[in-house]
């Protein structure tokens, strides 16, 4: 099996990052993986301390075949490094697992990356992998240990450079999008959020490369490979430093305890219509609303106890 590099966003999160690297250690493909590590630079002079002392745990990474580090001088922004850092990775190699300093992985992360990386590989339905998943139900009888939806994955993923370089970051068809319904209410099949994050996206209002991801994803009719128990959490939700508006964590889920290194993947890509409900509802408008309540009140309950 072709051993996929692993690529490592970085900017002002020393201790998310340091958690990060050490679960990375961890894996059982660690020493057989090349890590390419891209470090963004401070935005203001008040983030410089925390930026040195990112790049300080940076320089210390041990327990990788091979190590490539490239620090920015200046702020690049997190959409435009993560999309130049992994296109220039992908130039190089014909695929690559991708982790940002705000997640912790299974022991078996990379097991599970570089598996389906093989077995899908030559499949077109298939899109890209996802490590994370949210805490879903198996339906009786179901003996994979993977499911599909339309929806990638950002916390923990892998993809192909022939899928990669196929998106068009600039959302040059977005005016013939939005004003087509049709091709709107498709989109949010995978998410009732999606369309207005676009939105968003494309008026330069968040500073976002995975939607536009998720857009490429929709514009390929593609699926993403998800884990039945996921090898990823994200430590870093509610951190000062996320670049994340939500602030109340909806996505804790068990974390897969990496004993499992050979994994049930089936050949053909079909979706289960029960694992699609229940991802579904995770990002429907009620559960999206509770959520937002949920973080208000906990914003409140901050302030009061200041």
């Amino acid at each position: 099996m072709t051993i996929a590099p692993i690529i490592l966003f970085a900017y002002k999160r020393p201790n998310e990052l340091s958690q990060t690297i050490q679960a990375l250690q961890s894996n059982h493909l660690a020493a057989q993986s090349e890590l390419y590590i891209f470090a963004d630079g401070p935005r203001h002079p008040a983030d410089e301390p925390k930026v040195a002392a990112t790049r300080a745990v940076l320089d210390k990474i041990t327990g990788f075949k091979a190590i490539h580090r490239a620090y920015s001088p200046h702020n690049i922004g997190c959409a435009d490094s993560i999309i130049a850092g992994i296109s220039s990775v992908l130039k190089q190699h014909p695929a690559a697992i991708v982790v940002e300093d705000d997640i912790v992985t299974s022991p078996n992360f990379l097991d599970f990356m570089n598996q389906c990386l093989q077995q899908y590989a030559a499949n077109p339905a298939i899109f890209s992998i996802g490590g994370y998943t949210f805490p879903l139900l198996k339906p009786t009888g179901y003996t994979d240990d993977v499911y599909f939806f339309g929806r990638t994955c950002a916390w923990g993923w892998g993809i192909w450079a022939d899928r990669w370089f196929k998106a068009d970051w600039d959302l040059t068809d977005f005016d013939t999008f939005i004003n087509d319904p049709v091709a709107q209410k498709r989109f949010n099949e995978g998410g009732s959020d999606r369309v207005r994050m676009l939105q968003r996206a494309h008026t330069k209002e968040i500073d976002a490369w995975d939607i536009r991801l998720c857009y490429a994803e929709f514009q390929q009719q593609g699926l993403t490979v998800f884990p039945t128990l996921s090898k990823t959490l994200n430590i870093g939700v509610d951190s000062p430093d996320s670049t994340t508006e939500v602030v109340y964590d909806r996505y804790r889920t068990p974390l897969d305890s990496g004993e499992q290194r050979t994994f049930a993947l089936p050949k053909q890509a079909v979706v289960n219509v029960e694992y699609a409900r229940q991802f579904r509802h995770k990002f429907s408008r009620s559960v999206r609303a509770w959520n937002k309540l949920r973080t208000y009140a906990r914003q409140v309950s901050t302030r009061l106890s200041q």
